[in-house]
């Protein structure tokens, strides 16, 4: 399976202070990782892909119980939000394979993930627009990320390790995949991400939603109960 071609130089210019708000607050976290974790892409990965499960299901939850209030359709958003939470779930288990993250760094993801739940539910509330706007420019972030980390695979610096047999699964990566062809596909699920939530936070500002990255194929994730049925 090859990753699909994704544009590298998609940026939401912000206009408005709702998207400048968005903007400042992703770069502020953005210097926290690259401060905490500096050229250790992996472990950055599995911090940071536990954050970024957050907001879809914080989306998915808001405007479910939003549509049962309201009595209305949902327009495809709660399966989207659900499936990028999931998708995200996927990317953690993964790295956490490759990186065997530290009893310290484990304590870092729950306080992280405590603090960032409780803020991104209230700024859905507050904001859903700037809310998807922020989700946008993290994975405009997360893209950079990945391409330096491919870098530093390419040229030595990290070693392109077997992709793990959870990677192999998912996305249907062939049984010699390594490292690198995991980024890949990881990457073009931040491309997609990115597109589908600035598309999110166009529609809710009355503006064109703009073409959207194509997602890896991947395996569909069947609970127990469906496998015994």
């Amino acid at each position: 399976m090859t990753a699909p071609f994704i544009d590298l130089g998609v940026h939401h210019k912000a206009s408005g202070l709702s998207d400048k708000v968005a903007l400042g607050f992703t770069k502020v976290l953005r210097w926290c990782a690259d401060t905490f974790f500096a050229q250790r892409y992996g472990h950055r990965a599995v911090v940071l892909e536990t954050v970024a499960a957050v907001p879809g299901m914080v989306g998915a939850t808001i405007n479910h119980l939003a549509c049962l209030r309201r009595m209305c359709d949902d327009k495809g958003w709660i399966k989207t939000l659900m499936d990028e939470a999931e998708n995200e779930r996927m990317h953690l288990m993964t790295f956490i394979e490759i990186s065997k993250p530290t009893w310290f760094e484990r304590a870092v993801i729950i306080g992280v993930q405590w603090v960032f739940y409780v803020f991104f539910f209230a700024l859905y509330l507050l904001s859903a627009k700037t809310a998807h706007r922020v989700v946008g420019y993290f994975e405009e972030e997360a893209v950079i990320s990945y391409t330096l980390y491919l870098a530093e695979i390419d040229e030595g610096r990290s070693a392109n390790v077997p992709a793990p047999e959870i990677s192999k699964r998912y996305w249907g990566l062939p049984e010699d995949a390594t490292l690198r062809d995991v980024v890949l596909v990881v990457r073009a699920d931040e491309a997609h991400h990115r597109d589908v939530n600035h598309g999110f936070a166009n529609e809710l500002g009355g503006l064109p939603v703009g073409a959207v990255a194509q997602c890896p194929p991947h395996a569909e994730l069947v609970p127990n109960w469906k496998k015994a049925a």
